[in-house]
């Protein structure tokens, strides 16, 4: 079993509802648990022109590899709507892998820990309510500085999942 974190986020069609789905259909990935889910956090697109997104992170405990994850997770996008219409487009679903594990993963389909997390607001800070106040990622940074210098400025808390 690995500890595996999710990023979750969604800014079509009923977000929250979109993403509460999400969370049931990991719950029932083959040899995988829900071990936990943040609070919901609201921010604006990286692109403009969009609607706003609901983001979240959950933690799992599973015994997938990482691509067969990885194939579970986009057939749940899949199921649920999504879309690939453009990057970085509005989409009723996305999940991406962050970390999994204390592995490093770089292959053509997935880079773990996720390339962009540490630039990511919406990210950052639903892991820190998961994961341990000394966390350390498996590229050698502490959760700590990345928070530091990334401000929790433009995010909105909602509700715990």
């Amino acid at each position: 079993m690995e500890r595996i974190y999710i990023g979750m986020g969604s800014n079509l069609a009923a977000p929250d509802r979109q993403l509460r789905c999400a969370i049931e259909a990991l719950a029932h990935l083959p040899g995988t648990r829900v071990a936990g889910v943040s609070a919901f956090y609201q921010s604006d697109s990286l692109l403009t022109g969009q609607p706003r997104y609901t983001n979240a992170v959950a933690a799992l405990d599973s015994s997938l590899a990482p691509l067969e994850l990885l194939d579970a997770l986009q057939a749940i996008e899949n199921d649920q709507g999504r879309e690939r219409l453009e990057r970085w487009g509005p989409r009723t679903l996305d999940l991406d892998i962050l970390l999994f594990g204390d592995q490093l993963i770089d292959e053509p389909r997935l880079k773990v820990p996720h390339y962009q997390m540490h630039l990511r607001a919406f990210v950052l800070y639903p892991l820190a309510e998961l994961a341990p106040a000394d966390f350390l990622l498996p590229d050698g940074q502490h959760l700590s500085d990345l928070l530091a210098a990334c401000p929790f400025a433009g995010l909105e808390r909602l509700a715990i999942a």
